[in-house]
């Protein structure tokens, strides 16, 4: 049994990771504020899954809390740090930047304080596609520069690598960072595309679809971004000189992997998918590009395949329909 702290415990990832981690026996303190981004229901309804759990705790508490957070480490004493709690969403950041500061510098800040000085064995943190910014050389590699982000949310990923690696470096702190592609499936965000276009059709409202359809995502299945983070957290990184970036090389117990699907699937696509599992047809009003947006996401995942022996291979199909089987149970649709 491993003692687990695992942050973002009542959102999507965090959730679905707790239950794995329960389920194979560890021992798991979840930590959320809970706050209201989105329909705290869902939230709480995430929570109410794991109550009564042998070996869970939960905590209602602020990462951005520093003397909060300082006591909990102090008392609890995780073993390893799965760090998911963050300000998410691009559009968001363009109009409550502070919150992404608050949440995602100060926050991770203090898990990384917070691991430094309690003996923690290895932090893994979400990252993010959005890192890629400006890129256009498809698939997105982990060697790839990432220094032109185009959103808030986008930069303080960026910044929480660059955190981590100074932690590393400087007090041997292992820590991996996930770069998380475009994840659904059920018990998933209500502000991602994909459960805005099923809300809306099912109600029989159109759907926006932006830059007028023309544009991919590397869609990835909530169990595989889990198998992922697990079997990474399973493996600690240690000093061995890897290169970071061209040119660039490192001694720090530090790693960064993309987790995508490694299929990018057309927005058309995946909206015809969802057409199919409702049986409905939406109707589509055609938006242009928003800001912060991308046209494409592609994960390269060879190095994630190299040293975890994984790679995501969820059909968008399958997930998709697994996804609406959940909406309809949720919401009684």
């Amino acid at each position: 049994m491993t003692r687990y702290l695992v942050t973002g415990n009542a959102g999507f990832i965090g959730s679905h990771v707790t239950h794995r981690l329960l389920d194979r026996g560890d021992e798991v303190i979840g930590v959320d504020n809970v706050n209201d981004y989105y329909d705290v229901r869902l939230k709480e309804a995430r929570l109410a899954r794991q109550e009564g759990k042998q070996h869970y705790k939960f905590l209602r508490l602020d990462v951005a809390d520093r003397g909060a957070m300082d006591r909990m480490f102090a008392s609890e004493k995780p073993e390893r740090v799965i760090h998911l709690a963050a300000q998410a969403g691009v559009r968001y950041s363009l109009t409550n930047p502070y919150a992404y500061v608050d949440a995602n510098l100060l926050g991770f800040l203090n898990i990384l304080e917070g691991c430094r000085h309690n003996g923690v064995k290895h932090l893994t943190y979400a990252s993010s596609s959005s890192v890629y910014g400006a890129n256009t050389e498809l698939p997105f590699a982990t060697s790839d520069n990432v220094d032109h982000p185009i959103s808030l949310y986008a930069a303080t990923k960026k910044a929480n690598e660059l955190m981590a690696h100074t932690y590393s470096h400087l007090f041997n702190l292992p820590t991996t960072g996930l770069r998380f592609f475009t994840v659904y499936g059920p018990w998933g965000r209500p502000d991602m595309a994909l459960f805005l276009f099923t809300k809306a059709i099912l109600e029989g409202r159109p759907i926006e679809v932006f830059n007028n359809g023309d544009m991919q995502r590397d869609f990835t299945y909530i169990d595989d971004i889990v198998e992922g983070v697990i079997r990474v957290s399973d493996r600690i990184p240690t000093s061995e000189t890897v290169p970071v970036v061209p040119n660039v090389s490192s001694r720090a117990p530090y790693r960064v992997y993309n987790i995508g699907n490694n299929n990018p699937v057309p927005l058309m696509g995946m909206i015809a998918a969802l057409e199919k599992s409702l049986g409905k047809v939406a109707e589509k009003q055609m938006r242009p590009m928003q800001p912060g947006d991308v046209q494409a996401t592609y994960a390269n995942v060879d190095d994630l395949q190299a040293d975890v022996g994984f790679k995501p291979d969820t059909p968008i199909a399958s997930g998709i329909e697994r996804f609406v089987a959940w909406y309809r149970e949720f919401y009684h649709v």
